[in-house]
């Protein structure tokens, strides 16, 4: 088991997870989930069993038709019994609500709309199989989403980063101790990720084998198991190549030998390790912005996008499976470029 590819071990550790999950939901929940199974990642899977668990744990703390003593009680047909006005009071508990522990969990409105999202999901599953009769969920408005400002590092910023990343000059003390000996693996983590934008899911699965130096490129495996060729410029390649030099001295762990990133432990690094790594440099860098993985990625399309004007492209490198989920990313960028365009084309010559 431990020679599977890491996406191939991540989807069976979330399976697993899953029907652990399934052990505290009602039983009909298990056909659902093998229903939508073809047509949804492990992932996604899990955090609908997440979502469902919160919605039936509100129909037994807040609904009077439900009066089980556990979740594994509640029977389908009772699902019939909701309107829409249950659904709209399920919205409102999901704002303020306590947990297991009575910590309060605070959601907003992309929160909300997620849990709402998995509920619609289910009630279509059985509506469809017509063993509900009703789908109040299908009824129900979302809640309206603010856009959020969009966070990228500018130019400056980037050098500024990969500087840091490099001296690590502002460090504490404490960090700088570290800093010796991850600082060259850190340096091509960061310029990889900053210069092919990749997600940190992929980034973390990558192997030595996927690095492909003579035709410049790294083969990832996107959202749902298709697997692609990233291709790399000079300034990352020479990245890896530094890193690769001390990764080769090293003695995995068995089980990571193929791990292309390793921890000071010689693991596979984790995508938390990653988001730890790169909070602790930007927030030197710019100390205002909340950079994330994420934002590394946003600032690498706002880049290739600046330099080719190719949306399509961006969505294609990207990952995005539709180029508006790209467009609304780049919005204000688009506009600028149509600006730009109004003196492009003359009609009359001068006289």
């Amino acid at each position: 088991m431990s020679n599977l590819p890491y996406h191939e071990k991540t989807d069976r550790d979330n399976i697993l997870h899953l029907r652990q999950l399934l052990q505290e939901l009602p039983k009909f929940c298990s056909q659902y989930f093998r229903g939508i199974e073809p047509r949804t990642s492990s992932r996604t899977r899990i955090a609908y069993a997440y979502d469902l668990k919160i919605f039936f744990e509100f129909l037994l703390n807040e609904h009077p038709n439900f009066h089980q003593n556990t979740i594994k009680e509640i029977q389908l047909e009772e699902l019939d019994e909701l309107h829409v006005s249950d659904i709209e009071e399920y919205m409102e508990y999901l704002k303020y609500r306590f947990n297991e522990k009575n910590q309060e969990i605070i959601n907003k409105e992309r929160g909300i709309m997620r849990k709402i999202s998995s509920l619609k999901s289910f009630y279509n599953y059985y509506f469809r199989l017509e063993k509900l009769k009703t789908n109040p969920p299908a009824l129900v408005q979302m809640p309206k989403i603010h856009d959020k400002e969009i966070i990228r590092l500018d130019i400056d910023e980037v050098a500024m980063l990969l500087d840091e990343v490099e001296q690590g000059e502002n460090l504490t003390a404490k960090q700088k101790a570290f800093h010796a000996k991850t600082k060259t693996r850190d340096l091509a983590l960061l310029t990889l990720l900053l210069g092919t934008g990749i997600r940190v899911s992929e980034c973390v699965g990558l192997n030595i084998h996927d690095i492909d130096f003579k035709n410049g490129g790294i083969r990832i495996h996107r959202k749902g198991g298709k697997e692609v060729t990233i291709y790399f410029g000079t300034e990352v390649e020479q990245a890896l190549l530094d890193y690769l030099d001390e990764r080769n001295k090293i003695i995995p762990e068995t089980g990571h030998e193929d791990a292309l990133f390793l921890s000071l432990q010689n693991k596979r690094l984790a995508v938390r390790s990653i988001e730890n790594l790169v909070k602790k440099y930007a927030k030197i860098v710019t100390p205002l912005k909340p950079i994330t993985p994420h934002k590394l990625r946003s600032t690498y399309g706002t880049n290739l996008y600046r330099e080719t004007g190719d949306i399509y492209l961006v969505a294609d490198v990207l990952g995005h499976s539709d180029v508006n989920t790209t467009k609304k990313h780049y919005a204000a960028m688009e506009d600028d470029r149509r600006r730009s365009a109004r003196n492009a084309v003359r009609l009359r010559e001068d006289l």
